[in-house]
């Protein structure tokens, strides 16, 4: 199991137990190394945006596409992941049936994972962004209608 693996997984089993700070400690061969982590009680933030108008593009460009209403957005600033550790399969692809509560994506802020769940029932319309970009608070990660 990888190390972000193992995080997420001690992640899950913390919040599961109502346990907010973990002390974690690791003998390498070169030295100890020691974290604190700090699990804060953040709501995965599933946020729809309004429709915005299409933005007319200059010559040489393609124009900008509208954001749809349906779009699931960042709530914080970081990197998203699409996919829970590098290799393995994505949350969802266009197409995929979702429901209420699924993971979609994760954001990664200040070295913590930040899931991102579906708001809705529905189908994956589109994926605005691609796994491993930087992302900035309130932008459209994936379309779910």
């Amino acid at each position: 199991m990888s190390f972000r693996a193992t995080v997420e997984s001690m992640s899950k089993i913390m919040d599961d137990m109502g346990i907010t700070e973990l002390n974690l400690e690791r003998q390498f061969l070169f030295g100890l190394y020691r974290k604190h982590i700090h699990l804060s009680k953040q709501k995965a933030v599933a946020v729809a945006s309004t429709a915005t108008a299409e933005v007319k593009a200059t010559p040489g460009e393609a124009p900008a596409k509208a954001v749809n209403s349906n779009a699931l957005k960042s709530p914080m600033v970081g990197v998203v992941y699409l996919a829970p550790e590098p290799g393995a399969d994505a949350f969802v692809s266009v197409g995929k049936s979702v429901k209420v509560g699924d993971t979609v994506a994760l954001v990664e802020a200040m070295k913590t994972f930040n899931p991102i769940k579906s708001d809705k029932d529905g189908v994956v319309k589109e994926i605005l962004v691609t796994d491993g970009a930087a992302v900035e608070f309130d932008q459209p990660l994936i379309v779910i209608e």
